[in-house]
């Protein structure tokens, strides 16, 4: 055998070896997860709806891997974009709603790809939303509202926190499935979009739960529906949109971890795992309850299918409803 020969064979075997040792390593790295700080991005400001799922989760994933777990606020596209960037090992994942699927419809440059730079790791929740109408409209149900935007096409109003917002999104799709015509007003917030329902300067919003019940008990706005795909504990008596003249009607707001694409498939599987373990928690549902979200959970697999289907289904939606990138 020639001096070459025998460097070439020892070559390739030196990097089987270390091939060999480097999956090994990978694959008791991944057996040990986590065993370091595990930090959960929330693209959304600390208070969010997002941040409040974030820190729920983050409480009980830390007790229950014996590992620091921390919640990190960077709101807006840059947050996302940070993980998507992020070193696909686990150890920065991302909390945030299904706002993430409109990223690309209403946005030309997001920085990243919702579906592609992802891999979704388990739904946590999601929270319905009621429609809210002014006391003095006459209307009981959504019926009659349909009914009587039909008759005065283009002079009633709906309100939302703004186009990239559920409010709007969640209510475009009510537009559509009812084909009526209805205007658009955006406000700075949910609160204030809430509000000008009671000031009259709209005939529509939906709003979360505890803030619908505090205006029907205060009896500045009606309630007539629902969005969810069905009736909600906190509010029994009030239909869903779909039991009330429109079937076809189906939006979920829902919230999720997700992780870098790429991250092993294992990591991905047991977070999962452990995020139902918490959902079943009855402490963890008698809070979310309370704070009118529905607890809830998914296997890996589930979840990027939702977001696919999402991200194609809602940039329909928004094209229908002449919403271009800015």
């Amino acid at each position: 055998m020639s001096p070459n020969t025998f460097q070439t064979k020892f070559r390739i075997l030196g990097l089987a070896a270390a091939t060999f040792a480097a999956a090994t390593t990978s694959a008791i790295a991944q057996q040990d997860y986590p065993h370091q700080r595990v930090t959960i991005i929330v693209p959304f400001s600390a208070g969010s709806i997002s941040d409040g799922f974030a820190r729920i989760v983050v409480n009980k994933l830390g007790e229950m891997w014996k590992q620091q777990v921390i919640v990190e606020n960077r709101p807006g596209l840059p947050g996302t974009a940070t993980v998507a960037k992020a070193a696909p090992d686990g150890y920065t994942l991302m909390l945030t709603s299904n706002g993430h699927t409109i990223a690309s419809a209403v946005n030309k440059s997001p920085q990243f790809d919702p579906i592609k730079d992802f891999a979704g790791i388990s739904l946590v929740g999601s929270v319905p939303l009621v429609v809210i109408v002014p006391p003095d409209l006459p209307v009981k149900n959504v019926r009659d509202f349909i009914a009587l935007a039909k008759e005065k096409p283009g002079t009633l109003n709906f309100s939302s926190a703004g186009v990239a917002s559920t409010t709007y999104l969640s209510t475009e799709i009510f537009k559509q499935n009812a084909k009526i015509d209805i205007q658009h007003v955006p406000y700075r917030g949910a609160p204030e979009a809430a509000t000008a329902v009671i000031r009259g300067e709209a005939q529509l919003f939906m709003a979360t739960i505890p803030s619908a019940q505090e205006l029907v008990a205060a009896n500045r706005v009606r309630s007539i529906a629902i969005n969810s795909a069905k009736r909600v504990p906190q509010l029994p008596d009030v239909p869903t949109i779909a039991e009330s003249g429109l079937p076809d009607y189906k939006y979920d707001s829902w919230f999720g971890m997700m992780a870098p694409a790429g991250t092993p498939k294992t990591i991905l599987n047991k977070v999962s795992q452990d995020i139902a373990k918490v959902m079943q928690m009855p402490d963890v549902s008698a809070r979310l309850n309370a704070q009118g979200s529905l607890p809830t959970a998914s296997t890996p697999e589930q979840f990027d299918a939702v977001i696919k289907s999402d991200t194609e289904r809602y940039a329909k939606i928004l094209k229908d409803a002449g919403i271009s990138p800015q």
